[in-house]
């Protein structure tokens, strides 16, 4: 199995204390002083938390992503002058749960103005099984199928493959790819900056409202375009996608639990061969971060297309567009395509 590299936390505390060595942790200001003239210095731990911050702060902020393009955020590792200039932040915007190295540089950082999206919405357990998340209308149906393969898979998976699910006992992070999970977010990313630069909570408040609006109308899409379709499953290789199969009334079925790269077995791939003719699944999807290795031997096993559907984790060039919400509409076109939508 292709494990993922994870930074022990004594390696992280070192680097920590390298990075405050090397870059004094300045005043954690709530006014927005920081070095970029008057703008509130931010940091974003990934795309999904920089995309916020950018839209909902505007021109009053000067944001920072620790994961830079075209990195696979699970594997990140942090630089300690990444390390000194989160202590330098006005504000810091992080997922707990996504990123390890992240989560113990941010609790020593001692920035007063940091906030864990995943305490702004509800976080649900999607890995009891290891397709990830079986949810929707026919969800209950494979719950037998997995077996002892899924059971153990899931136990392989859980343990240090990069995606550590936060401390509520599996808890799902994948929050940004449910529209409205990822709005009730934005909302409370809104009050935070509001109360982090009171100067400029209005033209925060404006923001927020306009992103939610926008965030709104992607769900709206969604129910509609996903509301009549030929089947309800779809197979990734990244089992990223439970909030957004239990919104919109889907089934994910993950080939290889929540480790993008890992190998599934024998057993699993002729379980998603059986899975795919039951359900009359077309297409095995794969992700722009991470090789699409394992999507095109099991397509090539099952008979089954190949095809893009992205975690949104990171923006490259070869993104199926050039925000979240572009990328988003991406994902929909191709979900309706390979459910079948009318």
């Amino acid at each position: 199995m292709n494990v993922r590299r994870l930074i022990p936390t004594t390696a992280v505390a070192g680097a920590v204390a390298l990075g405050l060595t090397a870059l004094s942790a300045c005043s954690t200001s709530d006014a927005a002083d920081g070095g970029n003239g008057d703008k509130l210095k931010v940091t974003a731990s990934f795309y999904p938390m920089q995309f916020l911050t950018e839209r909902i702060g505007g021109e009053h902020v000067a944001v920072t992503s620790l994961t830079k393009p075209g990195v696979e955020p699970h594997d990140l590792e942090l630089t300690p002058r990444q390390i000194g200039s989160i202590s330098e932040s006005d504000y810091v915007l992080y997922l707990k749960g996504i990123q390890p190295a992240v989560d113990d540089a941010i609790k020593q950082s001692g920035v007063k103005n940091t906030v864990d999206a995943a305490t702004l919405t509800t976080l649900e357990n999607h890995g009891s099984e290891v397709s990830g998340h079986d949810h929707g209308h026919e969800g209950d149906e494979h719950a037998d199928e997995h077996g002892h393969e899924g059971e153990e898979a899931h136990e392989e998976h859980s343990e240090g493959d990069g995606h550590n699910h936060g401390e509520e006992g599996g808890a799902d992070p994948h929050i940004w790819l449910d529209p409205v999970k990822y709005a009730e977010v934005a909302k409370g990313v809104g009050k935070s900056l509001e109360k982090a630069d009171p100067d400029h909570a209005a033209d925060y408040k404006k923001n927020t409202d306009a992103l939610v609006a926008e965030l709104g109308e992607l769900n709206t899409a969604y129910e509609t375009g996903l509301k009549n379709t030929s089947t309800k499953t779809f197979i990734t290789t990244h089992s990223a996608f439970g909030y957004l199969a239990e919104r919109y009334g889907l089934t994910q079925q993950g080939i290889a639990g929540i480790d993008p790269e890992a190998e599934p077995s024998p057993a699993r791939i002729q379980e998603i061969h059986t899975i795919a003719e039951k359900e009359k699944a077309t297409t095995v999807f794969f992700e722009t971060l991470a090789s699409d290795k394992t999507a095109q031997t099991l397509a090539k096993d099952t008979g089954l297309k190949t095809g893009v559907l992205d975690p949104l984790e990171g923006i490259t060039k070869k993104s199926q567009g050039a925000d979240y919400i572009e990328v988003m509409e991406s994902n929909l076109a191709a979900l309706q395509k390979a459910l079948g939508a009318k």
